[in-house]
């Protein structure tokens, strides 16, 4: 293998600009103008917003101390494509290349771009005195308390590109190669394909982003754009948002049907690669293979067709890289730590999922390259100070709101601050949009105790808590401590971020949580009878996969390809 340098891999920055103009004042804290998201939208995502500037400059920061230079943005890595969100970060982008030799190269995510003309964009942010104003770049929405601003529209292709142009969109001068699926040209008009919608209506020319770039000598980096935009069945006007199914759950499901020019040119690179001795690195925003790597069964049985459901690639993508001759890639998306492996015959294919920066875990990937071939490590940035200015505009808001403080406002690190907002995400995301309701009302408010109680049909729930005290080596005042709340977050902090949850989730406490899934769980294949006992012991059975897939993850892997072999290390912070 050729001497090459390492590069880092950041996937969903999500970056948000808190220094922008969105034609409103914004909130002043102190002398300083800051434009903030609202907490009430922040605790409904999946990803925290304000926070995403800080943890950019954090995970750059670790970057350069560790000598790299090379850093690959595994796509939306903006908050929502806004054009003022873009300008911004192609601004700080730029400076960390003049001071400091950074090379970026770009994917487009879901967040990032929209179709071929773009879409409206609305977000509630922090007025002045803590009130809530919604600022859009819709003038259909103007009304009593909405802002307009056209810097909130994000575009589409190939505009919602030109900002991000020089970070491997387009040809820069000091590549040693370049190309797309349609050859050397970097013209927009040169890289177009055609999409028809299935009823065959509405036919549509667009761009696509994808690019093959080599920094190096010997290094080869194929970036994917798996960002499908299928036109709908139907009458729309031409270009319209409506006219389009999002990318975010079509992935390479919808590439494989609206894209298979890609897996061609995908096959024709990875044949020149071997044939030339270069080390190919393979990236997309979306998996695939699943990320969770099959842990989350349970999920459709509790709450159907949710948004990881809907998301998880289908076999035939597999085949298809597989038969492309790729071995490894990389993917963001679904803010998961996770390596997932799919062997077909004597070929293997990895997909190694990369965590967010603005949700639990945060984190990024490095990829070294050495004489026994490619170590990937994972580095944690949940040590970070927090902005207190945003925690200030918080406390602000729900006062102004007659709302509770949330714990979180207090938190003194990154990675408290994310477990306090993955509290906050099970109380007014999941438990209000994919829990059943009825569930969610009779079991919400228990205790281990009582759901000991619910659950025990054999001794009873007093020899049941002993039981679990004994080989968990918690105290029953502990154990009793516990609520059902406590085990959705720690539930689903296992499912994202798999071995990197063991940090904040105590060896007493996972073998706890083994003991209870022996005793009271049961697999996915168990139906839920709309009781809430039976709903508990296919929530509680999860846990096992969960804890194996995660302690799996500490081990060192070894990611065999056809020219070198790879090692997974454990994380790091």
């Amino acid at each position: 293998m050729p001497d090459l340098p390492p590069i880092a891999v950041i996937a969903d920055a999500h970056f948000h600009d808190l220094e922008a103009d969105f034609d409103f004042p914004g909130l002043f804290v102190g002398e300083r103008r800051m434009v903030v998201r609202s907490w009430a939208e922040t605790r409904e995502s999946t990803r925290v917003f304000n926070e995403s500037s800080n943890a950019l400059h954090t995970a750059l920061a670790n970057v350069i101390a560790r000598g790299i230079r090379h850093v690959v943005l595994l796509g939306d890595y903006s908050d929502d494509g806004q054009r003022e969100t873009l300008e911004s970060l192609r601004d700080i982008l730029e400076h960390y290349g003049r001071e400091h030799q950074l090379s970026f190269y770009a994917l487009p995510g879901n967040h990032d771009i929209f179709g071929p003309k773009g879409r409206h964009q609305t977000k509630e942010f922090i007025g002045e005195n803590g009130a809530r104003i919604v600022v859009t770049s819709d003038a259909g929405l103007s009304a009593d308390g909405v802002m307009v601003s056209a810097d909130m529209y994000c575009e589409g292709y190939p505009l919602g590109l030109h900002p991000m142009a020089q970070f491997g969109y387009y040809r820069q001068g000091h590549y040693l190669h370049w190309e797309t699926p349609f050859g050397t040209s970097d013209r927009d008009e040169d890289r177009t394909y055609e999409v028809v919608s299935q009823d065959g209506s509405n036919r549509y020319r667009l761009m696509d982003a994808s690019y093959l770039v080599e920094p190096e000598p010997g290094l080869w980096l194929m970036m994917i754009d798996a960002n499908v935009f299928e036109p709908r069945d139907g009458t729309f006007i031409k270009g319209e948002e409506a006219a389009f199914i999002d990318s975010t759950a079509a992935g390479w499901n919808a590439l494989l049907r609206c894209k298979p020019f890609i897996l061609d040119w995908m096959a024709d690179v990875a044949a020149r690669a071997r044939r030339l001795n270069k080390t190919l690195l393979t990236f997309s925003h979306y998996p695939v293979l699943d990320p969770f790597d099959g842990v989350t069964g349970a999920e459709r049985v509790l709450f159907g067709e949710t948004n990881v459901v809907r998301r998880t690639p289908q076999r035939a993508v597999a085949e298809a890289l597989v038969q492309a001759g790729i071995p490894h890639h990389f993917s963001g998306h679904l803010h998961v730590e996770g390596v997932t492996r799919e062997t077909m015959g004597n070929q293997e294919l990895t997909n190694i999922a990369v965590p967010s920066l603005v949700a639990f875990p945060p984190a990024f990937k490095i990829v070294d390259f050495g004489s026994d071939g490619i170590v990937v490590d994972t580095v944690g940035i949940g040590g970070l100070e927090l902005d207190q200015g945003v925690l200030a505009a918080y406390r602000l808001e729900v006062q102004f709101a007659g709302d509770t403080l949330e714990d979180g406002f207090s938190a003194t690190t990154y990675a408290d601050h994310l477990l306090h907002h993955q509290r906050a995400l099970v109380l007014h995301r999941y438990f209000e949009k994919e829990w059943p309701k009825d569930i969610v009302a009779q079991i919400a408010s228990l205790t281990l105790p009582a759901i000991c109680n619910l659950l025990d049909e054999r001794v009873g729930s007093l020899q049941g808590l002993n039981d679990l005290a004994a080989s968990s080596g918690l105290s029953l005042h502990e154990i009793a401590a516990v609520g059902l709340v406590d085990l959705v977050v720690d539930w689903y902090c296992l499912r994202q971020a798999s071995q990197l949850a063991f940090d904040t989730i105590s060896p007493e406490k996972r073998m706890l949580y083994r003991k209870l899934a022996e005793r009271y769980g049961c697999g996915p294949e168990r139906s839920v009878d709309g009781s809430a006992a039976s709903f508990l012991r296919v929530f509680l059975g999860a846990f096992i996969p969960f804890l194996d897939r995660a302690e799996r993850g500490r081990q060192r892997l070894t990611l065999l390809t056809t020219t070198v072999t790879a090692v997974l290390s454990a994380a790091t912070d």
